[in-house]
């Protein structure tokens, strides 16, 4: 993926190297793979997990206003390439809600080292990649991408791409008012179906991670060989089935809250084929 020289986003906060919040410690990317794991074995909220981990120091709720990094690019590779797939996906997405008479407003993307504090509550690095729609960020602790690499054998920049693309996605449907819905619907579903419609919503971000690296590549030719193939082995990577497989030898359907391998390769393959957000209606026919 020829993905340097590129524009980068300024919309950028690296809180690295600051205090960490919620006191001393930390975790390690072993503590990462763990949770990750059992996060989706027992389809739960990975910060539920984290929230029994003294040594992590996560809550429900947040410590009190965050503390602010450092705004605009960040001068390390990691960085950079992250402000430059944040820059692509503003590039995709802006022209994409003006043509259907809206803003579209980018998300900024938090960087961060073993815990952070966000209007969803503080989170360890074991949480993974994740969006919060009560500040409208990303956030990713760069050090997740050595676990896709050795934890999970999904190597590559378009891997690296694809994890931030599809963060983005929630973005974009907590723009759409999908998450909003999601979350009402909740309180009258059982912990089961509200799992299906989590599914649904995970495959509709990876539908939009296809889109954008479609119109990424109209925009910017920077694709080489094997780099679709990179995004659709780490789509199957994180799927629930082989997550499941791998941590316990089986698989419990009704706790999949993001979606089988082959679902995951299929909606990212849809939105990469057609380019077009609108072929990604997961919820069709709910």
């Amino acid at each position: 993926m020829r993905w340097r020289n590129q524009r980068e986003s300024s919309n950028i906060e690296d809180r690295r190297g600051l205090p960490l919040p919620g006191g001393a410690g930390g975790v390690g990317v072993g503590t990462v793979v763990v949770v990750l794991l059992a996060a989706w074995l027992f389809g739960v909220d990975p910060g539920m997990l984290l929230g029994m981990m003294p040594e992590v120091g996560t809550s429900g709720t947040s410590s009190g206003p965050a503390v602010q990094g450092q705004r605009g690019a960040p001068d390390d590779e990691g960085g950079r390439f992250a402000a430059v797939i944040l820059a692509s996906t503003e590039d995709v997405w802006t022209p994409i809600f003006r043509q259907s008479g809206a803003s579209y407003q980018p998300p900024y993307l938090v960087l961060f080292e073993q815990r952070v504090d966000t209007a969803c509550g503080l989170a360890g690095s074991a949480t993974g990649p994740f969006y919060c729609p009560g500040d409208r960020k990303l956030y990713i602790d760069l050090s997740f991408f050595r676990v896709l690499r050795d934890e999970l054998d999904a190597d590559g920049d378009f891997a690296r791409a694809y994890v931030i693309a599809h963060e983005v996605g929630h973005h974009v449907q907590n723009l759409q008012g999908t998450m909003r819905q999601l979350d009402t619907a909740r309180r009258s579903l059982s912990q089961t179906q509200y799992n299906a419609l989590s599914v649904r919503l995970e495959l509709q971000a990876d539908c939009y991670a296809g889109v954008w690296a479609s119109r990424a590549q109209q925009n910017r030719n920077w694709l080489e060989p094997g780099d679709i193939e990179e995004g659709l082995n780490a789509a199957a990577a994180v799927g629930d089935d082989r997550l499941q497989r791998r941590a316990q030898g089986t698989v419990v359907p009704e706790s999949f809250t993001h979606g089988t391998s082959a679902q995951r390769v299929q909606w990212f393959r849809t939105g990469f084929d057609t380019g077009d957000p609108r072929h990604c209606d997961t919820f069709k026919g709910r």
